[in-house]
């Protein structure tokens, strides 16, 4: 069986996000079957019994247009992360979703925060950033993807309103850690090909076009 890095690679990207995204549905379809309420599985801010939400809210929907939206957006967004970054995949994904849910609980409002928004802001921050950091042309590519696509997100990271329904704090702390990360992390992964000159073909190739200068004087 060939057990390569990149087929365990493509694996990972596949299985990782799959497995995240189908929790989601379940969560989802378990709480609205069961007529149950997992609202107190969000981030509560401030309130120390809501600290586990930083791990579960991620799991926790609103409706069907609320997880429909998330789940896409993390599938794509997590995929791309676990394409294009597979040697700190694994930290990114832990980190943008620990720490986005620490500032969460930290600077939101006093109400419940639910969804997986902040999380895909971070991932979305991230990847735009660290391809302009890396000024690595694959990864620039996929800053460009993500800068076309999600651009509109940046939006969303203010209120609008006085009493904004949507959870600006969880967008802006989401992305407060996904440029974070991209600064923090730019030193690992896959990074611009270094040229090496070989100076003794160079001094070499040298020689050879100054003889050739030179018998062609004589």
């Amino acid at each position: 069986m060939n057990n390569s890095p990149e087929k365990r690679q493509f694996f990972y990207a596949i299985f990782i996000p799959f497995t995240m995204g189908l929790l989601m549905v379940a969560s989802f379809i378990l709480e609205k079957g069961m007529n149950w309420d997992f609202h107190a599985g969000g981030v509560f801010p401030r309130k120390i019994e809501s600290l586990l939400g930083i791990f579960s809210m991620i799991f926790v929907h609103a409706n069907w247009g609320h997880l429909a939206n998330n789940l896409l957006s993390f599938e794509i967004l997590s995929g791309m992360l676990f394409i294009a970054y597979r040697d700190i995949a694994i930290k990114i994904l832990i980190s943008t979703w620990f720490f986005s849910g620490v500032i969460l609980w930290i600077i939101g409002r006093g109400n419940w925060h639910i969804g997986a928004s902040g999380l895909i802001y971070a991932l979305a921050f991230f990847l735009f950033f660290s391809g302009l950091i890396r000024k690595y042309t694959p990864l620039i590519a996929i800053s460009l993807v993500v800068a076309f696509v999600y651009g509109n997100m940046i939006w969303h990271i203010i209120p609008w309103q006085v009493n904004d329904p949507i959870s600006w704090e969880g967008h802006l702390s989401g992305g407060v850690v996904g440029l974070f990360c991209a600064i923090w992390f730019r030193h690992d992964g896959p990074q611009k090909p270094v040229k090496i000159w070989d100076n003794d073909t160079y001094d070499e190739q040298l020689n050879t076009d100054l003889e050739d200068i030179y018998n062609d004087d004589i």
